[in-house]
């Protein structure tokens, strides 16, 4: 298989299948990411060639599994030779265009015929690109589950970043998406806001959030790496840090503020507490987990598992 670099996916998408389409990101102007700092470019599509031999490479490693009865949990899925889902790697993949999209989605239906549903990550930019007839088009090609690291509703915070959107585009962006039948989920950055503002960035957020479907939110928690823009700005007394109570308070604030039926979940490593729950029903039992670690006591503890991170 083709794959470039650290593969990145979302928890929920462990048991997809993955395939590479795309490696790096077209935006590559985050101050706080580094995700993809290792690859020698910006961003490259995989050539039709390449996409194309891993999925029959995927194909012969499916039924060379079934043939052996790998027993592996992971493995269940393919032994029935129903793979429904794939996720197509990179970091923003629906940057591509429609057409583009199209022509993997059918080799991937000739290879899989069992694939129900496409996903991939997605930037907002990536939605603005595409006309509705073409939103709507790609659900019927399978595009659906769309993983959106939206970060924040916090303007400030979002212009500071470079994120190349503000929280406007988020509402418009994903209402075409709902007009189109396309799923999706979101990503929110834990401490994007900054020291001092980690409620209202949550509260802002909320207000945008409440106006969206996502079918999930999944939290991570804000780590600043030496290599980062955002580590600069720091050193230049431009920005400073949450303090790790602070980011709690702040998911807890916006935990409390959200009215849509949603999954919440803080799962990936940078968020040095995991939970997983439905709101509004489970909202009572996820804030009281919070509110069992943040204690001031809790704070060196917190903050040292933050700074001995090695990577997300």
């Amino acid at each position: 298989m083709h794959f470039t670099g650290t593969i990145w996916r979302p928890p929920y998408e462990a048991d997809s299948l993955l395939l590479e389409v795309t490696a790096g990101c077209t935006h590559h102007k985050c101050k706080f990411c580094t995700l993809y700092d290792e690859l020698p470019f910006p961003f490259r599509m995989s050539p039709l060639k390449d996409i194309e031999a891993d999925l029959l490479e995927a194909q012969i490693d499916l039924n060379s599994c079934h043939q052996k009865q790998i027993s592996h949990i992971f493995l269940n899925a393919w032994r029935q030779k129903q793979i429904t889902r794939i996720f197509l790697v990179g970091a923003n993949p629906f940057v591509l265009q429609a057409s583009r999209l199209k022509t993997i989605a059918d080799l991937i239906h000739s290879y899989f015929p069992s694939c129900e549903t496409i996903g991939c990550f997605a930037r907002i930019t990536d939605i603005t690109q595409k006309t509705d007839e073409e939103l709507h088009q790609l659900h019927l090609c399978g595009y659906d589950g769309l993983t959106i690291g939206v970060e924040t509703g916090d303007d400030d915070a979002l212009t500071f970043m470079n994120k190349g959107y503000c929280a406007q585009d988020i509402i418009d962006q994903t209402c075409r998406l709902d007009a189109a039948g396309i799923s999706y989920n979101f990503f929110y950055l834990t401490g994007i806001s900054g020291a001092g503002r980690g409620n209202i960035g949550a509260i802002e957020s909320a207000k945008v959030f409440n106006l969206t479907h996502p079918k999930r939110i999944g939290s991570s928690m804000l780590t600043v790496f030496p290599n980062s823009a955002l580590y600069q700005e720091i050193q230049a007394g431009n920005w400073e840090e949450e303090r790790e109570l602070e980011k709690l308070e702040e998911l807890r604030t916006l935990l409390a503020h959200l009215t849509i039926p949603v999954q919440f979940a803080a799962l990936g490593a940078s968020n040095a507490i995991y939970f997983n729950g439905r709101l509004p029903e489970e909202r009572d039992s996820l804030l009281a987990q919070l509110d069992q670690v943040i204690q001031p006591e809790n704070e060196k503890k917190l903050r040292y598992y933050r700074t001995t991170l090695p990577h997300l």
